[in-house]
Formats: C-alpha cells, sequence, structure tokens
C-alpha cells in the first residue's frame, strides 16, 4: 500500500475525530509545531533502538501537547499500529486537509533583502486579491542569492521574478 495513502487515511481520521470534538484548530496548531521540531527529532524517531513509550514521549514534547487528549489518543493509535516513523507524513497531511478545508493558502515571499512595511503590505494585498474569499498562512524570507526581485509561493503555484532567475533564462536563451 502506498505510504502516501496510509498518512492521509490517519490524517483524515483524525481531521475528523478533531471536527467532532471541536478541536481541530488546536490539532493544527500540535501538528504544525511537531513539524517544525521533526527535523529535530527524526533521527531519534527512526532509530530501532528507541522504545514507543520514549517516542511517543519524544512527540508529545515536540508538538507541546501537553494533556491534549485527542493527540495523545492519536500518538497511542500510532505506537499500538505500529505507525511512529510516519507520523511527520501524517502531520504534513493533516495540514493540508485542515487548509483545504478552511480555504487557507500558504505564501511564501522571498526577496533578497528584507522588505519595509509598506511593500511587503502591498505584496499581501495583491496576494489576496489573487486568492479572493481565502486567508493567507504567510510567511516572509530572505535569500540574498536570488540577487534582487523577488519569489512568490501560493500553495503549489510559483511566480519567479528573481534577477537570479532572469540571469539563468538569458544563459539559457544564449546557449540555444
Amino acid at each position: 500500500m502506498n505510504d502516501g495513502l496510509i498518512a492521509r487515511r490517519y490524517a483524515k481520521a483524525l481531521f475528523k475525530v478533531a471536527t467532532e470534538r471541536h478541536c481541530a484548530p488546536e490539532q493544527y496548531r500540535l501538528m504544525h509545531n511537531l513539524l517544525e521540531a521533526y527535523t529535530l527529532i527524526s533521527s531519534a524517531m527512526s532509530n530501532p533502538f528507541a522504545g514507543d513509550d520514549d517516542k511517543r514521549r519524544l512527540l508529545l514534547s515536540a508538538s507541546q501537547a501537553g494533556d491534549d487528549a485527542t493527540f495523545g489518543d492519536f500518538v497511542s493509535l500510532l505506537s499500538r499500529n505500529g505507525r511512529l516513523a510516519d507520523t511527520d507524513d501524517i502531520a504534513r497531511a493533516f495540514c493540508d486537509i485542515y487548509r483545504h478545508s478552511r480555504g487557507i493558502c500558504r505564501v511564501e515571499v522571498v526577496t533578497a533583502a528584507p522588505l519595509a512595511g509598506a511593500e511587503e503590505q502591498r505584496i499581501k494585498d495583491i496576494i489576496a486579491a489573487h486568492i479572493p474569499g481565502k486567508t493567507m498562512e504567510y510567511a516572509a524570507r530572505v535569500n540574498a542569492d536570488i540577487i534582487g526581485g523577488f519569489i512568490v509561493t501560493i500553495d503549489n503555484e510559483r511566480l519567479d521574478a528573481s534577477i537570479s532567475n532572469e540571469l539563468k533564462q538569458l544563459r539559457l536563451n544564449l546557449i540555444k
């Protein structure tokens, strides 16, 4: 069976339970926390010598779940079914399902230098006009390697108006 399919099924099950218990936003926050911390705990999660109890405690700590019953029950279910190693894929799938159900778009803007407040607001306004009726989960990042311009990513859609991309296109055209 496809691992992506398994992760998606677990994520859908958690989303359904969280919706019924009126705690979907909280589960989204916990899954988001877990994804942010996962690079730090991935080696421990894939370590065959680490016990499931240790892995469960690590997941609860990394997500900052505290005594959240829904999340705790879910992690216990993953442990019983031998799916703790799939937690990052499940968390990613859950976040995708949650965003889709709430009309939330992930937006990332990459610039060569930090944007001034007015410039950033102008970009946000343009993006908001591009995704009418939806809200955005906005993140800005600085990457001097793009030289100038910007790169905007909205979910799976990407607009690359960077100088480095223009130079790359120019080089490819000259090679032709």
